[in-house]
Formats: C-alpha cells, sequence, structure tokens
C-alpha cells in the first residue's frame, strides 16, 4: 500500500488529468467543426459548405478549411482556406495558403506556398514553389522546380529539362527565330 502522502500526489494527479480532459471535449463541442469525416462531399459528418478548423480525414472531402486534410482527394472551396492538405490522389482549391502534397494539386484562383506533386496546376496567381514532374501556373512568383515547367506570366525561376515562360523578354525581339523556353534553367523579373 502507498502511503498517504503519494496517494494524495496520484489523486491530485488524476484529477488534473481528468480535468484537462473534460476541458479538451468541452473545446471541441464549442466547435464543433474541429473534426470532419467524408466519403463524398454530400455524406460527410458536416456539410460541404462548413469551414473545417482542426481536421479532416476523407475518402473525398470538400470543405473551406484552416485544416490538416487527409485523404484520397481533397477539396478546399471558398476564398480563406489555408492548412496542409495532404492527398493519396488530388488536391484542388479555388484559394489556398499553405501546403499541398498530393498526386495531382489544382488551384483555381491564387494559391501562396507549396505544391508538391506529379502534375501541379494553377489556373490563377500562384507565389511560392512548386515542385513536380509536370508545373503549369498561369501567373506565377516563385521558383517551378521539375521535369516540365510552364508560365504564361513568370516573376521568378524555373529549372527543370524544359522551361517555358510566355513573357520572357529576351525573345520578344525573335518572336520566329527562339522559343520562349530554355533548358535546365528558365527566368523573368
Amino acid at each position: 500500500m502507498l502511503p498517504y502522502r503519494n496517494q494524495e500526489k496520484l489523486t491530485m494527479k488524476k484529477l488534473i488529468l481528468l480535468t484537462s480532459l473534460v476541458a479538451c471535449v468541452a473545446g471541441v463541442k464549442a466547435d464543433e467543426s474541429a473534426f470532419q469525416a467524408s466519403l463524398t462531399p454530400d455524406i460527410a459528418v458536416h456539410p460541404k459548405t462548413t469551414q473545417i478548423n482542426g481536421l479532416a480525414l476523407s475518402i473525398w472531402g470538400e470543405n473551406p478549411q484552416h485544416a490538416l486534410a487527409l485523404g484520397f482527394v481533397n477539396g478546399s472551396t471558398g476564398s480563406d482556406s489555408k492548412g496542409f492538405t495532404w492527398s493519396f490522389i488530388a488536391n484542388y482549391t479555388d484559394t489556398y495558403t499553405g501546403v499541398a502534397w498530393g498526386l495531382v494539386n489544382i488551384s483555381h484562383q491564387k494559391f501562396v506556398g507549396w505544391q508538391d506533386g506529379v502534375v501541379n496546376y494553377s489556373e490563377g496567381y500562384f507565389m511560392g514553389f512548386q515542385e513536380g514532374w509536370i508545373n503549369v501556373s498561369q501567373e506565377f512568383h516563385g521558383l517551378q522546380f521539375g521535369l516540365v515547367n510552364y508560365a504564361e506570366k513568370l516573376r521568378g525561376v524555373q529549372i527543370g529539362f524544359v522551361n517555358v515562360a510566355r513573357n520572357n523578354p529576351w525573345f520578344k525581339e525573335f518572336p520566329d527565330k527562339l522559343a520562349t523556353g530554355f533548358p535546365i534553367v528558365n527566368w523573368s523579373f
């Protein structure tokens, strides 16, 4: 049997642990959007219009988020999503700030951060780092690193086997004689 003093300490530790656990559960209850689990955007714990502020686990999920999203296909809608999204297949976003890792990463309007995948595609504004086999961007600011890099408007550096920047000013005088790309490295500032 433990001496009285040690029993008191053990009881106090149990009480502190129980109080902490209750506080955590109460915190999750106060913010019911701290966790999302979904099979599809319409078969999920929360509707696809609910912003997730915590953890999203999905086969196919699609919510605005400030979260860590893990799944096979992660969609992030809305204009204020941020966090880290990692998928086995694809990530797609409207506007996102953070990190997107997947086989395919697609951003429609604006992406600020890091995309890492086999194919990275940005229809709108991209600022940051794209790393993959094929990187494509409409308006790119930063570093593209891959086998094939393409940007309509580049403000930065491309490193790869094929690098194309449609706005590279070096080629304005000789559009019929030279291509708008360089092997190994290309840049435009």
